[in-house]
């Protein structure tokens, strides 16, 4: 492993996860030392807040100087710096996408290089907030040693856990980041529209879901699954069941279908807190399935 006070670090690509990454390992003392992205005012501003970092003019002037390359930049862009920058072997080469393996580095392991993926399992909205969020996330690790090693203490010094994948992983692993982040907006979105149907604006929709959704997360935190399912199903309440899908039918059948998948997903669940019966479980298939 690669003590940091020796590791020089650079990173192209000064989007949000690239900027709170290099701005955190900086206050970690990691050397972080130039920066490079397309739009030149991003990596002047991301290079002003790290001392002893400078900006480039291309990805090659930032991998030239260091020892650590992080390629922050779109997905779809990381095979394109791979392929173009002129790496030196023993390099490190990372890149931070959820969905891709090491493969898409191949370039840059053909040369020589050590290449890995490190990808913080969070949300960033916005740059502020990947400040703020990254302390206390995971970090996916797909890397040999000793750049696994070095990864790892990475991590730990973000503020955060880690955890290795295989390059098989990675899809799963992204899929699963997509149902509990981003379809938990979908699913917000979905309530917000039932209480349009009785003329309260999203807005204050999700204003008033908001507590409702940190009570879920909480008792999930606290309390674990499957011990944490509250709710209609949960009580094997097949009566509730029924009005709602009445009444989702008749106002907003297109988030019927979801509704049903979801409840046919959550009986499992109820079963294994304790709290159903196989037949409350089984009228409650019948009224999901419509059999």
């Amino acid at each position: 492993m690669l003590e940091k006070t020796n590791l020089k670090v650079s990173f192209i690509g000064a989007g949000k996860v690239g900027a709170a990454m290099a701005i955190l390992l900086n206050r970690q003392g990691y050397k972080v030392v130039s920066v490079y992205d397309q739009d030149a005012d991003a990596a002047n501003a991301l290079s002003a807040q790290i001392k002893g970092c400078r900006p480039t003019a291309s990805s090659q002037q930032a991998a030239d100087a260091a020892d650590l390359i992080f390629i922050t930049t779109p997905d779809g862009v990381i095979p394109q710096i791979a392929a173009e920058v002129n790496w030196r072997r023993g390099q490190g080469v990372v890149h931070c996408s959820g969905a891709d393996s090491t493969a898409i580095l191949e370039p840059a392991r053909k040369v020589g290089t050590t290449v890995a993926a490190f990808h913080p399992l969070q949300t960033f909205a916005g740059a502020k907030e990947a400040m703020e969020n990254m302390p206390g996330s995971t970090f996916s690790i797909e890397a040999e040693e000793p750049l696994l090693s070095t990864l790892k203490k990475m991590a730990a010094d973000l503020g955060g856990n880690w955890i290795t994948l295989k390059a098989e992983d990675k899809a799963a692993y992204h899929a699963a980041a997509v149902f509990a982040s981003n379809y938990l907006v979908t699913l917000v979105k979905m309530s917000a529209d039932l209480w349009q149907t009785f003329s309260i604006p999203s807005g204050q929709a999700v204003k008033a879901l908001l507590p409702l959704l940190k009570g879920t997360i909480h008792n999930i935190e606290t309390i674990g699954l499957p011990g944490c399912l509250s709710g209609p199903i949960a009580r094997g309440d097949a009566g509730t069941v029924e009005k709602h899908l009445k009444t989702i039918q008749s106002k907003t059948p297109q988030i019927l279908s979801t509704y049903k998948e979801l409840g046919r997903q959550t009986v499992p669940i109820a079963i294994a807190k304790g709290t159903i019966n196989q037949e409350q479980a089984r009228q409650l298939d019948l009224l999901l399935t419509g059999k």
